[in-house]
């Protein structure tokens, strides 16, 4: 069960490290927008910062689990994480 718990922590790293490089670009956008857009930019980046922190929280919470705990801790991230590729792409298409 742990090496499963450990596959699955080392996949969502990954993809965190995915996002993380999206919310950098859209950071860059935000900074080069005129103030009343950068306004908007900025309200979006904190929601995916607040949505990125909670699943670094259910992320550390997992790796602490025991081997019958993860999985419904799993459950969790996933939705999370739907939640914050979700609104990685609305930013996007909101900052082109």
């Amino acid at each position: 069960m742990a090496e499963k718990r450990d596959a699955y922590v080392q996949k969502m790293k990954a993809k965190m490290d995915e996002w993380n490089a999206e919310i950098d670009k859209l950071k860059a956008k935000a900074d080069q927008a005129g103030a009343e857009s950068k306004i908007q930019y900025e309200k979006q980046l904190e929601d995916l910062r607040a949505k990125r922190k909670d699943i670094e929280d259910k992320m550390a919470e997992l790796q602490q689990a025991g081997d019958g705990a993860w999985e419904d801790l799993k459950t969790g991230i996933d939705s999370a994480w739907d939640s914050l590729g979700n609104a990685v792409k609305s930013a996007a298409s909101k900052f082109k």
